[in-house]
Order: structure tokens, then C-alpha cells, then sequence
């Protein structure tokens, strides 16, 4: 399919109004919403109009490299995460929540830390819900966990060729930017080759509902997808 037809792809589908997408649920947001008042509220805004306070502001906390607000006064500890490469995402954050201690020694927030791990997702839930398009579709790092499949072992083990995948792209990015820039359509750049290879497998079965990724992968052979995946994987 070229990129007229994607276009007009895009076009009947938003005539016909938007398609109800979601990332996977992390947790309850309501419950965690409640959570949020009752542990993190004295120290932490989030939402609209949120401003920095005893501890930074949450808004767009996934995602984000930890210490990284420049307006806001993070202890050495922090900061040194950071700059080792620490970011926020379901794994890191679940591990600070349950003990902040355990993960950077020397963090300033006075917080024991949540034990039950219904509760950390619930309030992660809640956390996602104010960081940058947690509905992304394909859902990806950092808002969406890692799924369970049933697709054939004998699929994931094709090995792409990446040269042909950059071939095959030029209908893919169209819409998904090579350089990872987000123009309303969610960066695929540096995804891991299975998850793209699942995902897209997902799409050809209808098992993610979109129009649009349902019509290009079910055009796409094994090889090809392989192929998608291994040159997508290369970029940075």
C-alpha cells in the first residue's frame, strides 16, 4: 500500500470518527488517584498547573531521566542516577515505590515505601495518566508493559535482513518519523526486534485494533515483518 492509500486510510478513518484504543492497564488510576492523596500529596503536585514543592512535580514522570527538571533542587544521589542513566519507567519506578531506599541510597524522600504491588500499579496507573500519550498504539516503553503471546517460536526465530526492511520502509515512515520525532503517530525506532515482530503479528491477526496497521501488516509476509523489525531495530 502506498502513501496515498495510507492517507486515505488515515482520512476515511477519521471520518468515521476515532478508534477506541488503549494501552494495557497497568493498574486501578481511581484507586490509585486515592493513593496518591494519601502518600505522595504532601510532598508531590501533579495535574494541571502542577508546580514544583517539597519534592518536583509529576506531570510526564515516565519517560523521564530521573533528576532532570533543572528548576528544581534534587539531592546528589538523584542527580547521580540520573546521570548514570536512570529513567522512569514501570520497572524503575515500581522498584523506588516499593523501597526508595533500595534504589538510590541516598534520596532526601521521606518515604518508607509501598509494599503491595496491587497498590504500586494502581498508583502507577494513576501516574500515567498525566505523563505524554500513555495510549500510545503500538504500546511501548515507558508506559506499557511487556505482554504474554502465543505467536509460533518458528516466527520469532526468522532472522531479518535489515537492508531489505529499509527498503520495505518507505511506506512505514510515511507516518512513523526515522529519527524518533513524534508528529501524532508513535515513534518505532530502537524497538526491540520481537516486539515488533509481535506486535505487527498482533495487527495481522486483528488482535490490535487498528485500521490502518491492520491493513499494511496483513499485506506484509513473515520474512518482511522480520525484515521491518531488524532495520527499525538499527535506528537510533
Amino acid at each position: 500500500m502506498g502513501w496515498r492509500a495510507i492517507l486515505l486510510a488515515l482520512a476515511l478513518t477519521a471520518a468515521i470518527g476515532p478508534v477506541p484504543v488503549a494501552a494495557e492497564a497497568i493498574g486501578d488510576a481511581t484507586r490509585g488517584l486515592a493513593l496518591f492523596e494519601q502518600n505522595c500529596k504532601t510532598c508531590h503536585q501533579i495535574g494541571e498547573g502542577a508546580r514544583h514543592s517539597i519534592g518536583p512535580r509529576l506531570n510526564g514522570l515516565f519517560g523521564r531521566r530521573a533528576g532532570s527538571h533543572a528548576d528544581f533542587d534534587y539531592s546528589a544521589s538523584i542527580r547521580r542516577m540520573g546521570a548514570d542513566g536512570l529513567v522512569w519507567s514501570l520497572e524503575t519506578l515500581d522498584a523506588y515505590i516499593e523501597n526508595p531506599k533500595a534504589l538510590v541510597s541516598g534520596t532526601r524522600m521521606n518515604f518508607r515505601g509501598m509494599a503491595d504491588a496491587t497498590s504500586r500499579a494502581d498508583l502507577m496507573a494513576f501516574l500515567r495518566d498525566w505523563s505524554d500519550k500513555p495510549q500510545n498504539i503500538p504500546e511501548a516503553e515507558p508506559t506499557a508493559r511487556r505482554s504474554d503471546h502465543d505467536l509460533d517460536p518458528a516466527i520469532l526465530g526468522i532472522r531479518g535482513d535489515p537492508e531489505y526492511g529499509a527498503y520495505l520502509s518507505t511506506e512505514c515512515i510515511t507516518c512513523h518519523q526515522r529519527d524518533g520525532s513524534d508528529q501524532g503517530i508513535p515513534a518505532i525506532t530502537g524497538w526491540p526486534e520481537e516486539d515488533f515482530v509481535i506486535a505487527m503479528h498482533a495487527y495481522k491477526r486483528k488482535l490490535r485494533p487498528h485500521p490502518v496497521m491492520q491493513m499494511m501488516a496483513g499485506r506484509l509476509a513473515d520474512d518482511e515483518i522480520a525484515a521491518l523489525a531488524a532495520w527499525f531495530a538499527t535506528l537510533k
